[in-house]
């Protein structure tokens, strides 16, 4: 079924089979998810203004791009796969490294992996119950067979995995493309009302709180960026291409989102923006009428790809973490046949599938967001660390100082922001509520993006 060492006593590796395409390909499918389409009005609500939210956009865009390049200098400096569990067990030794595996073996992958797939089930079959509420049985199965899929697609062959994922990268970036066009013909046609000013400032916020927490939402959807150095080892030349691909993918992010956001201004007017949270679906019901019905069609399938990348990368820091021997020796082996890491792969996909029918998922939900602020603070930490005690060390990209505190400073004030909510959330929600499965919670979401 599988090997750990060769014969020599050697570690055993993946092959190299990733290009920088892919590379890039995994960055955008990792970061580009549904949101995007469905409820970008986290930044409008605090920031206030057309302007103001489109600065925080950029300026969001901007910050995320600082820990990005932290992370390609981690991943050149330490070129081994599975991602922050790999620098900070360099860094800070192995019961710190531990801790994280087991938190996320547990808790984070899981949880993050069955949100994603059962959005994805969500909107394949609201269609087909246009008229009720889509049976949660239906949405958990339909979600189990594609957590089920996908472990069988990395099981089988990297190559076709990574085929997979461009295929579905470049389906949402055309996507997008489609709406960023629709936009500009629109702008071009006259319709520049909420761009003149001064309607292009009204009700911009002055407040720290508000602003804070608008940037806070802005960031967090450029979150990703680290999962390519999950598969160091499996990328082709990543003393290069890991740069490359930061190079490319997170400029490249950047502008879409401002292109989007700029094309969804163009049509709808801030009070429309706010009151639907289907902002694709307002979008495209006023520009692209005919169309609109796809949109739940492209959501499906940038869920489908962010679920895709998510399982890849995430399964080689368990290979990562068992080959350390933090981790059952079993998930440290590699099937000698379709050379990926079989024992991790389905692992990952069996407990993820658990997570489906999990009792309360909002605790886990709170906890993941938490525990990964936690885990990017730790690890620049240790790039600091590390520059003192192997100066020495050959990197292409070397981050300034201040890059890497910035990207502290960014993490520490969302976990701030986490713990206030927190709080909120546990004086206002635990006394006398329901259980919320993780199917209930998606069909919420669901319900609110529908308005």
């Amino acid at each position: 079924m599988g090997k750990k060492f060769s014969d020599a006593g050697s570690e055993v590796k993946l092959k190299p089979q990733i290009s920088l395409f892919s590379g890039c390909a995994i960055v955008v499918g990792c970061i580009v998810g549904s949101g995007i389409f469905v409820s970008p009005k986290g930044v409008l609500q605090d920031a206030g203004s057309v302007g103001l939210s489109l600065s925080v956009w950029l300026l969001s865009g901007v910050y995320s791009m600082l820990g990005a390049l932290c992370y390609a200098e981690l991943g050149t400096r330490i070129p081994k796969s599975g991602g922050d569990y790999a620098y900070i067990n360099e860094a800070f030794g192995p019961l710190p490294s531990f801790l994280f595996l087991w938190v996320s073996l547990v808790i984070i992958c899981p949880t993050s992996n069955a949100i994603v797939a059962l959005t994805f089930a969500n909107y394949i079959l609201k269609p087909v119950f246009p008229n009720c509420e889509v049976p949660e049985k239906a949405v958990a199965l339909l979600a189990a067979c594609a957590i089920a899929l996908l472990t069988f697609i990395n099981s089988w062959n990297v190559q076709l995995a990574t085929r997979f994922n461009n295929f579905f990268t470049v389906t949402k970036v055309a996507a997008l493309a489609c709406i960023i066009i629709a936009g500009l013909i629109w702008l071009g046609t006259g319709h520049v009302e909420y761009f003149r000013m001064p309607d292009f400032l009204a009700g911009s916020q002055t407040s720290p709180s508000r602003l804070a927490l608008a940037f806070y939402s802005g960031v967090f959807t450029y979150n990703g960026y680290s999962y390519l150095n999950f598969v160091t080892e499996e990328l082709k030349d990543p003393y290069k291409n890991l740069p490359r691909a930061i190079y490319i993918s997170m400029p490249s992010i950047t502008l879409i989102y401002m292109l989007v956001n700029i094309a969804y201004f163009a049509v709808l007017s801030t009070d429309e923006f706010l009151e639907s949270d289907a902002v694709a679906m307002s979008f495209a019901k006023q520009v692209m009428g005919f169309l609109a019905p796809v949109v739940p069609l492209f959501v499906s399938c940038s869920c489908l790809g962010g679920l895709n990348g998510m399982l890849f990368t995430s399964a080689r820091m368990f290979f990562a973490g068992a080959r350390e021997g933090h981790l059952p020796e079993m998930l440290s082996m590699i099937s000698i046949i379709y050379l990926t890491p079989l024992p991790s792969l389905i692992f990952l996909g069996t407990t993820s599938i658990a997570m489906l029918f999990v009792g309360d998922v909002f605790v886990l939900i709170n906890y993941t967001a938490f525990a990964t602020g936690l885990v990017v603070t730790t690890s620049t930490a240790g790039l600091l660390k590390m520059r003192f005690t192997q100066p020495n060390a050959k990197t292409p990209i070397k981050a300034s100082t201040n890059c890497v505190r910035a990207t502290q400073l960014k993490q520490s004030s969302c976990i701030d922001i986490y713990r206030i909510h927190l709080k909120i959330y546990e004086s206002h929600q635990f006394e006398g509520r329901e259980v919320v499965t993780p199917t209930k919670y998606v069909d919420r979401l669901q319900r609110s993006a529908e308005g």
